[in-house]
């Protein structure tokens, strides 16, 4: 069944309260304190998922190493990375996507180098004299012999509401004889019309990072500070996850997945728009 909106912003944004458990690899609810140790970096929530690294964290697993992606070891160690304290992920699908990701059959695995994951960075800007929020969202790609972070789209709201395309009879048009008149008609259209995007295409869409850049450029816009950092993941066939950190006492701290969908048809496309446009 298809996540409604509703449902898609409660499961991305709404944080309720919830007991602290995790499921065992035979399907149990447990707090396993074997494992329970924080998640201090995004490399060991790889390394973690995928069973590349020793229980107590401290030895590193390769394909050669007996115990490399070893089945057991990647549930008992996906169990302790989610947030079980403040996200309200239902404890069924945990165990439908642990069983997933670690089926015998089709087992799966996160890539660092491997695409459709990326990252929201939300910044603080001066823009104009204020401070503003400003999400960036910035992926891996290629550069030279290694990899490199860029911005790949910017939401920032003096854009977002720089731009209004009247529609319907608010919507100023040309005149479709225009060019018999040379367009000597733009300069009346332009002047007197405060929204010149009236004369753009149906499909027009401001390019943020385009304007972002510029604003930087001329000096109006001065970054300064980073206030969080999550991670959006698609990498597990026909599953989404968020990616948070958390700062707390006790063991389920660190970079924890905060939320959890199981994508149907269309839904991807959702979560992308929800993500990037609806702040």
């Amino acid at each position: 069944m298809r996540i409604s909106i509703v449902s898609l912003l409660l499961l991305v944004i709404s944080i309720h309260s919830s007991p602290g458990q995790a499921i065992n690899s035979s399907g149990q609810l447990e707090d396993d304190g074997r494992f329970a140790a924080s998640t201090k970096q995004v490399n060991q929530f790889f390394r973690r998922f995928n069973g590349e690294e020793s229980k107590e964290g401290n030895i590193r697993y390769y394909p050669e190493d007996e115990n490399y992606r070893d089945r057991n070891l990647r549930r008992n160690f996906i169990n302790i990375l989610f947030d079980n304290e403040t996200s309200d992920v239902p404890v069924e699908l945990k165990r439908e996507f642990l069983n997933h990701a670690t089926s015998e059959s089709y087992p799966q695995y996160l890539r660092f180098h491997g695409g459709d994951w990326f990252a929201e960075a939300t910044t603080v800007f001066n823009f104009e004299g204020k401070k503003y929020d400003v999400i960036l969202f910035l992926k891996l790609q290629p550069e030279g012999l290694g990899y490199e972070w860029v911005i790949e789209n910017v939401n920032f709201e003096p854009f977002n509401q720089a731009f209004d395309k009247p529609k319907g009879d608010d919507k100023k048009f040309l005149h479709p004889l225009s060019h018999e008149l040379g367009f000597m008609n733009l300069r009346k259209a332009i002047q007197d019309n405060p929204k010149p995007e009236s004369y753009t295409p149906k499909d027009f869409k401001p390019e943020n990072l385009t304007l972002f850049i510029y604003e930087i450029k001329k000096g109006r816009l001065k970054f300064e500070t980073v206030k969080e950092v999550k991670y959006h993941f698609f990498q597990i066939d026909k599953w989404y996850f968020e990616l948070s950190q958390f700062n707390r006492p006790g063991f389920n701290t660190g970079w924890l997945i905060s939320n959890l969908v199981k994508l149907e048809e269309g839904d991807r496309e959702v979560i992308l728009d929800f993500i990037y446009e609806q702040r």
